[in-house]
């Protein structure tokens, strides 16, 4: 399983209301603008595919950044903590 934080910055609010709508298939809301989500290499594909048809490229950005397990263990969080990449949380159907 990979995973992922996803990070976006979308000018156009329907644009932007539709990419959290299609994050939220994938995983958890943690920020405003930012998603973690755990999947596995067919998922991620399939969902950077769904965003890159909401994109407009010389508008918005969308980064993923893969989070190694030994990388995933040095996540701090401060203030209000969600429970970040709990596979358990999430049923991708």
């Amino acid at each position: 399983m990979i995973n992922v934080v996803v990070s976006y910055d979308i000018t156009d609010d329907r644009r932007r209301n539709r990419l959290a709508r299609v994050l939220k298939d994938y995983g958890s809301r943690v920020q405003y603008s930012v998603f973690e989500a755990v999947v596995n290499e067919e998922q991620l594909e399939e969902l950077m595919e769904r965003v890159e048809e909401l994109l407009d490229n010389d508008e918005d950005s969308v980064r993923y950044y893969l989070i190694c397990a030994s990388c995933l263990k040095k996540v701090r969080v401060q203030g209000r903590e969600d429970k970040p990449f709990h596979e358990e949380d999430f049923i991708i159907v």
